[in-house]
């Protein structure tokens, strides 16, 4: 009981401290200020090198494939076990982050991240033939199990990042901010993303595929040290009132004295924020599909080398970046906090970019094109159904539970995605000639394509569902 006591208290949200006596009202506001802009350059950073960690297998893939010691099926088996674990990490860490102090919880999960990739390297250069231990000395049947136990083992300490950082901004920001403020931190996503496809690819191009784990490692690393130095848990515990008294919102009486539990399990009984949990579910599957397999299709389909192939799916997570900024901006300023008809229109352009990237040809600006279409949509869903939309219409003592569901649904269908485009792109391979006699493996993307597409034209469908559904204002 002690240990367990010992563990609620250090990750424990931060317990008030009293007021600071040497601070006036503009001493407060002018703390508070800075210390909010550090938890959130902390979170939307932190988050983005998270994502470095949980990105990186999808640059090695075709190097893995070429080296003989996994295929697709099983490479989509170990993907599929991040993202399971991921799914239910959302939602029981959506849950416990609401009770927790935010940058220990946080920081935590990308350490725990972090070995898990530096792990993977290491059984990566044992378990195949390279120049630097000679032969292999661990079969590819074992690799095939302790990757896809590391990789689980990351899912579930990847679902510590997002929730403890949204929560970051639901303490320190008003609600007048916070679509623009979320819109930034969403940027994290795709700087993460990107961060992957240039630095791990850079990396395994020149070095080999193991030592792109060994990057993410290091990139995960510095993500811990900034989390550490820059977040903070509540301005209560620094001696600060809180945020609703710091911008004079009103709070009504009979929610501020419910408890953080019963207002969580009014969450759960929420059908608009399961609806926005199933439309996510199925942009998941789109955006998850592109980052897991795209590289690997344009080289089988369209003949572009590795390096061509991860500059051009880099661009959607750099167009991202836009994506999610501006989404949040505009939604507050021009749509007054109502996220739905961008959210419709982004839905929308995301199937076009996808029919184009899918459809449109071997051409390099059609490709090219096609991602800056898709980055922009992605980066406005990520940041609208992948949570603000959910979070607006919740009360902020369950921003985590929200969170948690929308992103449960979203990593389980995240996960199926890896596992059926696995399954219908290695049911469509086949052996052929090349010009020397040898035999080469090809990969048919025919039946993932609509697979892919399908749930791209479903997920801006559903949200039509809660077209009348209010924001909470509290």
């Amino acid at each position: 009981m002690g240990f367990i006591s010992a563990f609620k208290n250090f990750y424990g949200t931060s317990a008030p401290k009293p007021l600071r006596a040497d601070l006036d009202e503009q001493g407060q506001k002018k703390l508070h200020r800075s210390l909010a802009f550090q938890s959130f350059v902390a979170g939307t950073l932190g988050y983005s090198l998270y994502y470095v960690c949980r990105t990186s297998l999808n640059v090695m893939k075709k190097p893995i494939l070429d080296s003989g010691m996994l295929d697709a099926t099983q490479l989509g088996v170990i993907g599929s076990a991040l993202l399971f674990a991921y799914a239910i990490g959302k939602l029981v860490n959506g849950f416990i982050a609401d009770h927790s102090n935010i940058k220990r919880f946080m920081a935590t999960g990308l350490l725990v991240s972090t070995l898990a990739n530096l792990t993977m390297g290491i059984i990566g250069l044992f378990g195949s033939n390279n120049e630097f231990l000679g032969e292999a000395v661990i079969p590819s049947t074992a690799v095939f199990i302790i990757f896809a136990i590391m990789w689980g083992v990351n899912g579930w300490s990847q679902s510590m990042g997002a929730p403890p950082a949204i929560i970051a901004l639901s303490r320190w920001f008003p609600l007048s901010r916070r679509g623009t403020f979320y819109g930034f931190f969403s940027a994290s996503h795709n700087i993460g993303e990107w961060l992957s496809f240039i630095f791990v690819g850079s990396l395994v191009a020149v070095a080999g595929w193991q030592w792109g784990f060994f990057g993410s490692a290091l990139a995960g690393a510095i993500g811990v040290v900034v989390i550490l130095f820059m977040m903070h848990d509540t301005p209560e515990s620094k001696g600060l009132p809180s945020i609703e008294v710091l911008t004079g919102e009103k709070v009504e009486v009979k929610k501020q004295d419910e408890s953080v539990g019963d207002i969580q399990k009014q969450v759960l009984r929420t059908p608009a924020v399961w609806i926005l949990a199933l439309a996510s579910a199925f942009m998941y599957i789109s955006r998850y599909s592109l980052n897991s397999w795209g590289i690997l299709f344009l080289q089988e389909e369209k003949g572009f080398s590795l390096e061509s192939a991860t500059f051009i799916i880099s661009i959607n997570a750099l167009l991202g970046i836009v994506g999610t900024v501006l989404a949040g901006w505009m939604s507050d300023v021009l749509f007054k906090g109502d996220r739905k008809m961008p959210a419709f229109v982004s839905g929308v352009m995301l199937s076009i970019s996808y029919i184009i990237f899918i459809y449109g040809g071997n051409e390099y600006w059609v490709n090219v094109a096609s991602m800056v279409l898709f980055g922009i949509a992605i980066g406005v869903l990520i940041a609208f159904l992948g949570g603000l939309m959910a979070v607006d219409i919740v009360p902020r003592k369950a921003t985590g539970a929200a969170l948690g569901i929308v992103g449960m649904a979203s990593y389980i269908a995240a996960g199926l995605q890896d596992v059926i485009s696995g399954w219908l792109i290695d049911g469509g391979k086949t052996e052929v000639l090349n010009e020397l006699g040898e035999k080469v493996t090809h990969y048919d993307f025919s039946a993932a394509a609509i697979f892919w597409i399908g749930a791209s034209i479903i997920s801006f469908l559903l949200p039509i569902l809660n077209w009348r559904k209010k924001v909470q204002e509290e």
